[in-house]
């Protein structure tokens, strides 16, 4: 399945992350952390698909991707950060393992953050929120993405994590075994992990060694 959308909106949201929101076709749904493949509808890029993720509500009449841009070569997402609204792009059907079972840790690296803030988003509305806690590692403060609402969701339940700059008196860190000890209250509960192939590779088989389920770890396969 194929669909040609416009984009309706373009939103600033960092430095080198813009918020795409798109014609949402009839009878189009999604759970909460799902994604699917996009191309540019012109003749030079349509075949260049790119897995994003939706980070809108299921129930909003719009579809929305919040994408970063890696303007350092010509590849898609620097093209898509050409693009005027009304542009067209090509969506495809929804896939992804990247489901909430039920309360736990959130963990994310850069613009792995996306899958969970449909989640996020999703719960919020559904006064759900509960005890989740989110770690969130980025290279440097000016990297974080929808920080304000993330803080709004989770209140002090979101945690910030520096990686290649210190800020004050803080030191960088990095989500590690160490890390993961020194955090995490109870290796019972779910595990959702997004981000950098190797930091989610690593982190899935730490958290294993450490005592959680296999089965509560969930991430992209």
């Amino acid at each position: 399945m194929e669909e040609i959308v416009k984009i309706i909106s373009i939103q600033k949201i960092t430095h080198d992350v813009k918020q795409y929101r798109i014609e949402k076709p009839a009878g189009y749904s999604f759970i909460p952390g799902q994604a699917t493949d996009v191309s540019i509808n012109n003749p030079e890029w349509k075949e260049e698909t790119r897995p994003f993720t939706f980070t809108c509500l299921p129930s909003m009449p719009y579809l929305e991707f919040t994408i970063k841009s890696y303007r350092d070569h010509s590849g898609v997402t620097n093209e898509l950060d050409q693009l005027k609204v009304g542009d067209e792009l090509i969506i495809r059907d929804v896939w992804g393992a990247i489901q909430y079972n039920g309360e736990g840790y959130f963990i994310a690296g850069g613009a792995g953050i996306t899958p969970f803030i449909a989640i996020l988003r999703d719960l919020k509305n559904r006064e759900m929120v509960g005890n989740n806690q989110l770690f969130f590692s980025n290279k440097t403060p000016d990297d974080i993405i929808l920080k304000s609402e993330l803080e709004e969701i989770l209140k002090e339940n979101v945690f910030f994590i520096i990686t290649q700059q210190n800020t004050g008196s803080e030191k960088a860190v990095r989500i590690n075994e160490t890390f993961l000890r020194e955090n995490i209250k109870d290796f019972n509960r779910h595990f959702y992990i997004c981000g950098p192939d190797k930091m989610v590779s690593e982190l899935s088989d730490t958290l294993v060694r450490l005592g959680a389920k296999p089965d509560a770890v969930v991430f992209e396969k």
